[in-house]
């Protein structure tokens, strides 16, 4: 935010100049992100790979656009809205869009715009009054979409979130229009994790997300007085002045409060990323416009660098450490047991899967007889040593880190004769 609505080709000349010069790859171990927090996340998992006062809630400023742009695609998914719907323009959501120190795209109370069109301009110019018009839509006041953004990061198990508009501006903006109970110096507040959060949510529930958040440039009403011509806020895209590839989203934020921040994604051996950058500290309009793409890009790097999602054990591979258990009544008092499901970690570099350990916990010590081939009889957890990093979610963890150890042959129940047999042998054996 806070940006004029287009860059003069002669300043995306230098800030490509820029980019080239000060991106470069990085290798360092100790890596630190200059800005005030960031985190890096596997999507698939929710494993973190690098964090730096990620649990701090601060200002995140546009950012909060992702929980708007969640809501309006959960209202098309349940049927209650379509892509096509015509969004009716308030006067003071037109007034709002005139202003050129915000980002916008403008807007009438005459014309018509579409769900579809007010939403990539959300996405792509990072369009203010086009995400109040949305919340409108959606709730019939941004009051009320405000209260349904609050739910739903309640939902996600966000507990710290301070949610006070739709756009993620500075309530000074909004004029009288602000939530109640606030003040007009509020802002939107979440930490670095927390907005990795609803990224991996957003991502999760509708990838088509990335569909638009991948367009670089597009004409915004075309066929309406107001046409616009966007360009993605996100400099990282291809052919704008930070490209990086395989980097296809997601968005940036500005305020004075909030510095400048933006979530990043990008996939790379099949394997997909989130990043956080919140207020890059070396960033600065005219000097260091691509400081928060410049850290971005260096926390991928890293990502992908010093981690590799490896398979530590295949689904019936033996269990290190537990190759059977005992079946004390069956016709054989051991049965081998085999992880039922593929199990995979994210290890650090100078790790292999050699120095994975696992956890084993058994339903019972013994297992009854008769047993089947298939039978779960417990779990196995597989851990790394000195990765404290943990995962967004402990419950994701035990599930992309966990199998069932499962039997791999059965055993009938033995026959009395047997049975009587070796409690015998045990009696003299003591």
């Amino acid at each position: 935010m806070n940006k004029k609505s287009f860059i003069p080709f002669v300043m995306r000349i230098i800030f490509l100049l820029f980019s080239l010069l000060t991106t470069t790859s990085v290798s360092a171990e100790d890596l630190s992100i200059r800005a005030k927090a960031a985190i890096s996340v596997d999507y698939d998992t929710g494993k973190i790979l690098y964090e730096q006062d990620s649990d701090k809630p601060m200002g995140i400023a546009s950012t909060t656009k992702l929980i708007s742009l969640y809501l309006v695609q959960k209202e098309v998914q349940d049927g209650k809205l379509t892509w096509d719907d015509e969004v009716p323009i308030s006067k003071d959501v037109a007034k709002l869009s005139e202003n050129l120190d915000l980002s916008n795209v403008p807007l009438s109370e005459d014309e018509n715009y579409t769900v579809q069109e007010l939403f990539e301009a959300a996405v792509i110019q990072s369009a203010n009054a086009a995400t109040i018009a949305l919340a409108e839509k959606v709730a019939g006041s941004e009051e009320k979409f405000v209260d349904q953004m609050r739910k739903q990061v309640e939902d996600w198990g966000i507990v710290d979130a301070k949610i006070v508009n739709s756009t993620g501006l500075s309530n000074e903006y909004l004029g009288d229009n602000i939530y109640p109970g606030t003040t007009k110096k509020d802002e939107n507040e979440l930490s670095a994790k927390d907005l990795a959060i609803v990224t991996r949510n957003l991502l999760q529930d509708f990838p088509e997300t990335l569909e638009v958040s991948r367009i670089p440039k597009k004409e915004f009403g075309t066929d309406t007085s107001t046409s616009f011509d966007m360009e993605n806020f996100n400099k990282m895209l291809p052919g704008l002045p930070a490209e990086k590839e395989d980097v296809d989203g997601l968005k940036t934020g500005t305020t004075e409060l909030a510095g400048a921040c933006f979530v990043g994604t990008i996939e790379k051996d099949g394997n997909r990323i989130i990043t956080v950058v919140l207020n890059a500290t070396d960033h600065d309009e005219v000097e260091n416009p691509l400081a928060r793409f410049d850290e971005t890009s260096k926390l991928m790097d890293y990502s992908f660098d010093h981690w590799k999602k490896e398979t530590v054990l295949k689904a019936n591979d033996p269990i290190p450490g537990m190759t059977s258990v005992d079946v004390p009544q069956g016709k054989q008092q051991t049965v081998p047991v085999v992880a039922q499901e593929e199990m995979s970690l994210w290890l650090p570099a100078g790790k292999t899967p050699e120095d994975v350990s696992y956890k084993t916990s058994l339903k019972n010590e013994e297992v009854q007889a008769p047993v089947k081939s298939g039978i779960k009889v417990g779990t196995v957890q597989a851990e790394i040593a000195d990765d404290n990093l943990g995962y967004l979610d402990n419950k994701e963890a035990k599930k992309q880190s966990s199998s069932a150890i499962i039997t791999s042959e059965g055993t009938e129940k033995a026959n009395i004769f047997t049975t009587t047999w070796r409690n015998i042998k045990g009696f003299f054996s003591r």
